[in-house]
């Protein structure tokens, strides 16, 4: 579980928006889409915002445990700003709506 900690910390410091997913998973997919609309506005730099398709890493439920620990939920997309969690697809969704995240983002 170390390297798991070290991988997922390092992410979430490295990235202003970090978004752990799953391909498919269509919260998932709406998140990443509302992300991709910030950076294709200008709002979000490319290199300010990743996102990684947990289910392709050997380490997946591992990952998600970890998940339970930072975040008190094992589910995705969890979305991370600044290096502190912001949520999940709900939260996105009413941030995005109401232009809270796209004021968080500039």
């Amino acid at each position: 579980m170390g390297d798991v900690k070290q991988v997922v910390n390092r992410k979430i410091s490295e990235n202003k928006v970090m978004v752990f997913s799953k391909s498919y998973c269509p919260d998932s997919t709406m998140v990443k889409k509302v992300f991709e609309m910030y950076v294709f506005d200008g709002t979000l730099k490319k290199e300010d915002f990743e996102c990684w398709d947990i289910e392709t890493s050997p380490q997946c439920s591992a990952i998600e445990d970890y998940f339970k620990d930072l975040t008190g939920l094992r589910s995705v997309p969890s979305v991370f700003i600044n290096g502190k969690y912001f949520g999940g697809s709900k939260q996105t969704a009413a941030a995005h709506k109401d232009g809270t995240l796209k004021k968080l983002l500039q």
